[in-house]
């Protein structure tokens, strides 16, 4: 039986293993899907030597970017984006090469592209990790120009106490790439100035749980056209597969 699997922290409310699981029962592959959850990155060679049946993995936070030293290759978009969320084990005789690849810029942009109109020139990334990473490069691919911003000052980024009004009416889309919202904690969201959205604005949370986050609520109440990242899921669940069975 062939083996994949998550690796992150923590992983309790993971789609992964339901979707690939009910997959394989439903398409009757002989394979299994499983979490591995590790408190720290260094666990990671463990779960590729204690598992020689495992083919893939998918990587989420907070290890996108922490585990590419640990590969021996990257895809051309993995390599460009500077962060991995899924694992090709390639077993050769005695030999393991692990190659990563990034399906989140994919998946991304397949979702968003039906909702870009001409004066979404501008985009707000909220968050400054992997995932951030890849959107950033997917709205660049369609010419957008895209802005971080962060709880904290760093040199690539601004803080949430930056958003004026003046910022808010330049940039038409917004995309939540951090935690804020996720279940169970669904009564939070980013501190970003909803009373200065419009429905020209473009909210779109890589959260999928709950189906619609408080950061969609409040931009809806304000005319925002909002999207959540099942979509994305979805579709980086399929490309996943597509990566790991691509001989």
């Amino acid at each position: 039986m062939q083996k994949y699997g998550l690796i992150g922290y923590p992983l309790k409310h993971s789609f992964s293993i339901e979707y690939f699981n009910e997959k394989f029962s439903s398409e009757n592959i002989d394979a299994q899907y499983v979490n591995f959850e590790i408190p720290e990155i260094k666990d990671f060679p463990e779960i590729v030597e204690e598992n020689p049946d495992l083919c893939g993995l998918n990587v989420t936070i907070p290890y996108k970017e922490q585990v590419i030293p640990y590969l021996d290759r990257l895809s051309p978009n993995a390599e460009r984006i500077g962060a991995i969320n899924v694992i090709k084990i390639i077993r050769e005789k005695k030999k393991i090469i692990l190659e990563g690849h990034n399906s989140d810029i994919v998946g991304f942009a397949q979702s968003i592209k039906p909702l870009l109109m001409p004066y979404h020139q501008k985009a707000l990334i909220l968050g400054t990790g992997g995932a951030a990473k890849a959107i950033c490069h997917g709205l660049h691919d369609f010419g957008i120009t895209t802005q971080l911003v962060s709880r904290t000052s760093k040199p690539d980024a601004i803080t949430y106490e930056e958003l004026t009004p003046a910022v808010m009416k330049e940039y038409k889309v917004i995309v939540n790439c951090t935690p804020v919202g996720m279940y169970p904690k669904v009564d939070f969201c980013p501190q970003i100035p909803y009373n200065e959205l419009t429905h020209e604005h473009l909210l779109y949370d890589l959260l999928y749980n709950p189906n619609e986050t408080l950061f969609m609520k409040k931009g809806a109440e304000h005319g925002a056209v909002t999207k959540n990242g099942l979509e994305m899921l979805l579709l980086q669940a399929f490309i996943s597969w597509e990566i790991w069975n691509k001989k």
